[in-house]
């Protein structure tokens, strides 16, 4: 690791004290980033060194890219690791950070263009045999030679916006009536949210499930998949529960949707950590959906079933060391989950809680690993994304992880805001869950706010009864300690 020395964390929270404390296992010194909001938070007391960026608001602090990179320099920091959001997938940023002569943590900024836009990057992994959902692999100008290519595709169809994501600019349309309004409102979405209205049209693949393969590149040339991960329990497009390996794929489909993976990440000239996202069918089938050129949210459950850290692999190939295995090394050990632990009130609609943390106790237990920036006493910022948490646990199957999570719900105490952990629960206790029977539209068709308890996460003397019961609770945590196994 000679070539890096000293790592910036150009994020903040849970993601920023987890990438901090792998690099400090490796013997590197770390520089947080923050804004006035974060001042006192965890991440910014556990770096070497921290920089203020400015006032809480992110395009005033850590969208700043001229602030972090002017923090880097005078502090001679050899190498940027931007995490996940905000700049993490952004071309500029890296090309800048290059620039500088400081080493990113990502890939190209080449790849990033091509992945980060939808069109472009189902053009690169066409020539690499990555199948596609049937539809149109360039923008379409007009509502009405949009309504032709639907009508050639067949409806059901989706509209999707070429810069998109987290649901953004995307419309599923059933038939030609309703085309043109839906085509309209999918542009006019995708100009606001990414300032580019190209939008294009795919065949909607119903009950589909969203599965995603982990790679990872090195500048040798190698490339493996880390198997993959099951992402279909979402909430508004956006993942709530993760688990690895999927309960669907046999063998033979985890195989073939790897070595897919890995041809989409060669069609870039990917070079480290990555994720390219999958739909899968009813019938078996899978379509390239994406490619995200950065560390994923759910990385943790990767981490448990192969045992690597990746955090301490991006930093390794970053720093230009090959990867050391091949495709056969990769192991896959047990069965792992992630929830994620929002302040969100899942019976009124997942709407965001911002408050003081009142009470704050993570859950121990063998198996169960908690990645969180927070600390009883801190407020819940309303400038940031309202995740506190991500709760893991790695069992032995895949029974045993539920069995493991529905433990460490029960025992981990939040008072003080609404949070998605009685959401985790009524998911993990559903027969379509357990059974494995799920797409991507479990919420919209089996979840019911009303099943939930009334404002469970309020009642203090409940939840404090709960928390002395547990035998294996922390009677005063460290500050925002994760753990691995």
């Amino acid at each position: 690791m000679s070539r890096i020395r000293k790592v910036l964390v150009a994020n903040r929270g849970e993601i920023a004290l987890r990438i901090m404390r792998s690099a400090k296992e490796m013997g590197l010194a770390t520089v947080a980033v923050y804004s006035d909001a974060d001042a006192r938070a965890p991440h910014v007391r556990f770096a070497d060194e921290a920089v203020c960026l400015g006032p809480a608001p992110s395009a005033q602090s850590y969208l700043r890219q001229d602030k972090i990179l002017e923090a880097a320099r005078s502090l001679g920091v050899d190498a940027i690791h931007p995490g996940y959001g905000f700049l993490s997938e952004n071309a500029e940023f890296a090309q800048a950070v290059e620039e500088a002569g400081i080493v990113f943590v990502g890939p190209s900024p080449a790849a990033i263009r091509t992945m980060g836009d939808k069109l472009s990057a189902k053009q690169a992994v066409m020539d690499f045999g990555v199948p596609l959902v049937p539809g149109t692999a360039h923008a379409i100008a007009s509502a009405q030679e949009a309504l032709i290519e639907a009508e050639r595709i067949g409806f059901p169809v989706m509209v999707k916006a070429s810069a998109g994501g987290g649901g953004k600019g995307m419309r599923i349309v059933h038939d030609s009536e309703t085309f043109e309004e839906a085509f309209a409102m999918a542009v006019s979405e995708a100009e606001k949210s990414f300032g580019n209205g190209a939008v294009f049209i795919e065949k909607y693949v119903q009950k589909p499930r969203h599965i995603e393969i982990q790679v990872l590149a090195d500048t040798q040339g190698t490339c493996v998949y880390l198997h993959e991960r099951e992402c279909s329990v979402q909430r508004r497009h956006q993942k709530v529960l993760e688990e690895a390996p999927s309960v669907v794929l046999s063998p033979a489909q985890r195989k073939a949707m790897g070595e897919a993976a890995v041809n989409a990440a060669k069609s870039c000239g990917y070079v480290g950590a990555g994720t390219v996202e999958f739909i899968y069918d009813a019938s078996g089938a899978f379509y390239f959906l994406e490619m995200n050129t950065r560390l994923q949210v759910e990385h943790p459950v990767t981490e448990c079933i192969t045992g690597l850290d990746l955090v301490k692999e991006q930093l390794r190939i970053a720093a230009g060391e090959p990867l050391g295995y091949g495709q056969e090394d990769v192991r896959m050990d047990g069965h792992a989950l992630e929830l994620r632990v929002y302040a969100e009130d899942p019976r009124n609609g997942f709407a965001p809680d911002i408050g003081q943390l009142k009470v704050y106790r993570r859950p121990l237990g063998e198996g169960v690993r908690v990645d969180d920036g927070i600390e009883e006493g801190m407020d819940i910022p309303i400038f940031y994304d309202p995740m506190i948490a991500k709760l893991v646990v790695h069992g032995t199957d895949r029974t045993d992880a539920i069995s493991k999570m529905l433990q460490a719900i029960e025992r981990y105490v939040i008072i003080g805001v609404e949070t998605t952990l009685p959401f985790g629960r009524f998911v993990l206790e559903h027969e379509a869950f357990i059974s494995g029977e799920f797409d991507t539209h479990f919420v919209q068709t089996y979840f019911e706010a009303s099943a939930l308890p009334t404002g469970a996460d309020h009642d203090l003397a409940a939840a404090l009864a709960q928390y002395r019961r547990s035998p294996r609770l922390e009677a005063n945590p460290a500050p925002s300690a994760w753990r691995r196994r």
